[in-house]
């Protein structure tokens, strides 16, 4: 190679170091910056309700999605073992992050591919639909709930790596058990003070985009949900005539706190506080006077207070 030509090959690779220096450099200063700040991403934790002692923890964002993922399942009339194992698979398939990359031209939470009739990539990308579509394949399998998770989702997916679904069914349970309301005050979030804080309006809209057709009322910062008395139906209905299960909308508003800034969540008189865990309040303390059932008492309330 020539010296003329080789000149450009020199300073090209000096480009490419001093880019990836500056990236190296960019993640030492902000890790840096969360050691001296003291403020950490922020984090969930969700627990066994069967008392022996599993936990798994995971990042604000991944906490979101699952929540979302559950609520789906729930708006279909969905069994908590269908719930599991679309939560196995995203973990699998995204680590539950809803990614615009991936093999080939697969996507979002469940790397769905376009060109395999998956949809469009902005319905792929849109966790409401992408969930409601692996739910909706998931069904179409016989017995899909006595097989092993990984035989079903690799059923659903027709993925290159179809044993590798089993290794997140510990943590697909935890999550599964708490998302749809079957274990109580199990899904606890630090919260996220420093977002831009969201109000009634814009947690309203999410509890209708989530579980369709829910029914939210605000007063001031104060969010009412009716809810079920019940725990997350098994058996298949319409979308939208299944109203939620309480502690379901409960720890949904919990993992969304970071996303809208919810301050408080009370329920049942269990009542959590951003940066905190479940304890007892909300039942007339918080919630005031008569909070937690209706009149009739076929259903309940969950109450949720914003930021702003």
């Amino acid at each position: 190679m020539s010296e003329t030509a080789a000149a450009p090959v020199r300073h090209g690779r000096r480009l490419r170091l001093a880019a990836a220096c500056a990236v190296l450099c960019a993640v030492v200063g902000y890790v840096v910056m969360q050691y001296v700040s003291g403020e950490p991403a922020p984090r969930c934790t969700v627990v066994s309700g069967d008392g022996d002692g599993a936990s798994y923890e995971l990042s604000a964002e991944q906490a979101e999605n699952a929540a979302t993922v559950a609520a789906v399942g729930t708006r279909r009339g969905m069994p908590e073992r269908a719930v599991t194992i679309a939560l196995a698979t995203a973990l699998q398939e995204s680590g539950l992050h809803n990614i615009r990359r991936g093999d080939r031209d697969s996507l979002g939470l469940f790397q769905q591919r376009p060109s395999q009739g998956w949809g469009s990539e902005r319905q792929i990308m849109d966790p409401v639909y992408a969930s409601g579509l692996f739910y909706a394949r998931l069904q179409r399998i016989p017995g899909y709930s006595r097989l092993p998770l990984t035989v079903a989702a690799q059923r659903v997916q027709r993925s290159g790596f179809p044993q590798a679904y089993a290794k997140h069914e510990p943590d697909a349970t935890l999550l599964a058990a708490a998302l749809t309301g079957r274990a109580p005050a199990a899904l606890t979030c630090a919260g996220r003070p420093d977002v831009r804080p969201a109000g009634p309006d814009e947690v309203r809209a999410a509890l209708a985009r989530d579980f369709g057709a829910a029914v939210a009322a605000a007063d001031g910062r104060v969010i009412r949900v009716p809810v079920a008395g019940t725990t997350a139906p098994t058996a298949a209905a319409p979308e939208g005539d299944l109203p939620p299960g309480g502690w379901e909308v409960a720890h949904w508003a919990v993992a969304q706190a970071s996303a809208l800034h919810i301050e408080r969540v009370s329920y049942e008189g269990h009542e959590w506080r951003a940066g905190g865990s479940w304890g007892a309040g909300g039942s007339g303390k918080s919630g005031g006077p008569g909070y937690g059932s209706s009149a009739s008492g076929s259903l309940r309330e969950v109450r949720i207070v914003t930021g702003q």
